[in-house]
């Protein structure tokens, strides 16, 4: 699964939470408060069913979930572990 393959699942998982966020263009997801605590709980589910991958506590921090950018990178890092 390549780069863009990675960024189009999550925003279809992203769309699902919220279809009225510009999810490209944003760039503080977490700190901004768009995704709420229960919404990034349903998130690390679901990309770990998507992407076969274990979010750990370390992974847990706003940096990897505040873009699709920084959410791509994380779950091709963890793809790779």
């Amino acid at each position: 699964m390549d780069f863009e393959e990675i960024k189009e699942g999550i925003l279809d998982i992203l769309e699902e939470l919220h279809a009225d966020v510009d999810y490209e263009a944003e760039e503080a997801l977490v700190d901004d408060k768009i995704l709420d605590s229960f919404d990034l709980v349903t998130l690390v589910t679901e990309l770990g069913e998507e992407f076969d991958v274990e979010i750990t506590a370390k992974d847990f921090v706003a940096e990897n979930f505040n873009s699709v950018e920084c959410l791509s990178n994380m779950i091709a890092r963890l793809m790779d572990e």
